[in-house]
């Protein structure tokens, strides 16, 4: 179900699921469709969005401009891999993000690849739990990744150096690469 197009040069956008649904009227059924896609420029920045329509290719369209518009920066180590590991939850859905080594590659299931794969994130081990439903695994994800913060991020908010933070890490047996 992954469809991968290049828009504006700068984003990716992947379709990560299409639900029809019906009413039913006097005449019979109408059929509407409702996409879920996830947008990234592939350098730290995505987005997901939710759009409903008659036709699939204008639920994709509503969907990838409300995407670009909720789009949040992650801090990317290494611009490969997350800084920390981290756990996030939507609903039932739950998902725990860890950093991986180089060549490690991204192992997550579908509704998550589709997310770092737009977010350019390289080496991630991702496991969820709890619910399969796509919208809530996307936003469990979308919740994890914003609570992720950088070495400098943290230094910024205690005043003090990058260079503390980072041999503080070491001290306690953390791993830097």
């Amino acid at each position: 179900m992954a469809r991968e197009k290049e828009q504006d040069n700068e984003f990716v956008d992947k379709l990560v699921h299409i639900n029809r649904v019906a009413k039913v009227v006097k005449g019979g059924k109408r059929f509407g469709f409702a996409a879920l896609v996830v947008v990234g420029d592939q350098q730290g920045r995505v987005g997901f969005g939710h759009g409903k329509a008659r036709e699939v290719p204008e639920a994709i369209r509503k969907a990838t401009d409300s995407a670009k518009r909720t789009m949040i920066r992650v801090p990317l180590r290494e611009g490969r891999t997350l800084h920390h590991d981290t756990k996030g939850r939507h609903g039932a859905g739950k998902v725990y993000l860890r950093s991986a080594p180089p060549g490690t590659g991204i192992i997550a299931g579908g509704p998550m690849r589709a997310v770092f794969e737009t977010l350019g994130v390289q080496d991630v081990v991702a496991k969820s739990i709890g619910s399969s439903n796509p919208y809530n695994m996307v936003r469990a994800t979308f919740d994890a990744l914003a609570r992720e913060v950088s070495p400098r991020m943290v230094a910024a908010k205690r005043n003090k150096k990058v260079g503390d933070i980072i041999s503080r890490r070491n001290d306690t047996g953390g791993t830097v690469e």
